[in-house]
């Protein structure tokens, strides 16, 4: 067993990516995803000139706090990540039309992926974290990317990039610089280190 029995582990998120990576760590843990107006703080934080770390730190603590306060006894995680080019900041594509044509804007530019990490326990954040990975997609055909995104299909519209890069998305990359997890929305190296200096997990 890696895992101390407490604190409960709570994971203030519905993304798959992110379940996916706890549990490839081994770790236990619950799912509470948190009801929140993600498109409204975002929308906030531009209007109040916030970088996108700081609107991604604030996506982030309103998630894991809105989970906090109702399971106070818990280690409560919160993240949340952005994607911005050129000083414009995406959104998820709602449809496989709007992924097409934000893939377009991306060919051949360079993007990063701004991760924001919080976690709380007993009614107060007690760690936060912010690591960013930089890609640089490829020039590709539109011809690629239409195949591309008759394969993938709507689960594309689950990501901020309309890409996996554990999946077919990696065909898209000219270059990666950055924690595949982070990527994939959950930094696991400073979450891990966290957890084990404060006795989540065993050193």
């Amino acid at each position: 067993m890696i895992q101390a029995a407490t604190p409960p582990l709570v994971l203030a998120s519905s993304s798959a990516s992110r379940r996916a990576l706890l549990d490839a760590a081994g770790l236990s843990f619950e799912a509470r995803p948190a009801a929140v107006d993600e498109a409204a703080i975002k929308q906030a934080a531009q209007a109040e000139g916030l970088t996108a770390s700081e609107a991604a730190m604030v996506l982030a603590e309103a998630k894991a706090e809105r989970v906090a306060r109702r399971m106070p006894e818990a280690l409560v995680i919160g993240g949340d990540q952005l994607l911005v080019c050129e000083g414009r900041w995406f959104d998820k594509p709602t449809t496989l039309a709007e992924a097409r044509e934000n893939l377009l804007w991306l060919s051949g530019k360079r993007h990063e992926l701004v991760n924001a990490t919080v976690c709380w326990r007993g009614g107060q954040r007690i760690w936060q974290d912010i690591t960013v990975a930089r890609l640089t997609m490829r020039d590709f055909s539109e011809a690629f990317l239409d195949a591309y995104l008759a394969r993938e299909g709507e689960v594309l519209l689950a990501s901020v990039g309309a890409y996996r890069l554990e999946a077919l998305g990696i065909h898209l990359m000219a270059k990666v610089e950055g924690e595949h997890s982070a990527i994939l929305g959950l930094p696991m190296t400073p979450l891990l280190r966290f957890l084990r200096q404060h006795g989540v997990v065993l050193a």
